[in-house]
């Protein structure tokens, strides 16, 4: 009986597969392409990228990464892409003209790729960074000291409580932080603005355990949407360790006994 061979290349010392060798079916089938123009939907403010009807990773580079371009590459049924080095040529900051290199694995065997794309930048501001700017917000985190009248310079105490918050706030959650609008000063703290109720919560409930602060919730109406009332919520946060002991009172200097002070006369 005839050994099978390759319908290409005539070889009968490999693997067939619909009577091709893997290298054949290689060298002659289109292994990648690239949807060319695509088009990528950037946040010129914070970065962020619009996935189908979402918003995500904020805070992202403006700089385009494999994850940015990998969805818009269509491999061959058979054909897994292992990794792809990008090279980005042109001027135009919207218009982005890419080539590279693809190691792609196909029945068994590896080959590189060479891949071209063209990708259109469109910017548009993200929800998160358009409330920001018109200064919409739902919540508010009030940094206070231990007790409601303010001991002490007023100044030294808004130092400490932005000290011990700049020292909390590494821990918390990125989607957390990121909810964080603005913050304003007063005269006995700060207040944070925040665009997402949660998220002030979970900052509040940090607060509570790493500063030892004691959190006091109240919430106001401010509006209705859909037959539902809105409402804004208030945290105010006692934060024991931003008292200071006030200063030592320095003791009048007394003669000592017997003696007495010189009289001066006018």
């Amino acid at each position: 009986m005839a050994a099978e061979f390759c319908v290409v290349c005539g070889r009968t010392d490999r693997p067939l597969t619909d009577g091709q060798c893997a290298e054949c079916f290689a060298d002659h089938h289109t292994l990648l392409t690239a949807r060319s123009p695509s088009k990528l939907i950037l946040c010129p403010t914070c970065g962020a990228r619009k996935v189908g009807e979402h918003w995500e990773r904020s805070g992202a580079s403006s700089l385009l990464s494999a994850e940015d371009l990998a969805p818009f590459l269509e491999p061959d049924p058979e054909v897994a892409v292992r990794r792809v080095g990008w090279r980005e040529s042109g001027k135009n900051p919207l218009l982005r003209d890419l080539s590279g290199e693809a190691l792609v694995r196909v029945r068994g065997i590896e080959r590189t790729v060479p891949v071209k794309l063209e990708v259109r930048i469109q910017h548009h501001t993200c929800p998160e960074c358009s409330r920001r700017s018109g200064h919409f917000y739902t919540a508010i985190l009030q940094l206070r000291g231990p007790e409601e009248r303010i001991r002490g310079n007023a100044r030294e105490l808004r130092m400490r409580l932005a000290e011990l918050w700049d020292a909390v706030i590494p821990e918390a959650r990125p989607e957390w932080r990121r909810a964080m609008s603005w913050r304003e000063e007063r005269p006995e703290g700060w207040d944070v603005f925040l665009t997402d109720t949660i998220a002030a919560r979970g900052l509040a409930k940090l607060a509570k355990t790493r500063l030892d602060a004691r959190v006091k919730e109240s919430a106001s109406l401010y509006g209705r949407k859909d037959g539902q009332d809105l409402y804004r919520v208030t945290f105010c946060l006692r934060i024991p360790g931003a008292a200071r002991a006030p200063p030592a009172r320095r003791e009048a200097k007394r003669s000592p006994p017997g003696s007495s002070r010189p009289r001066v006369e006018r």
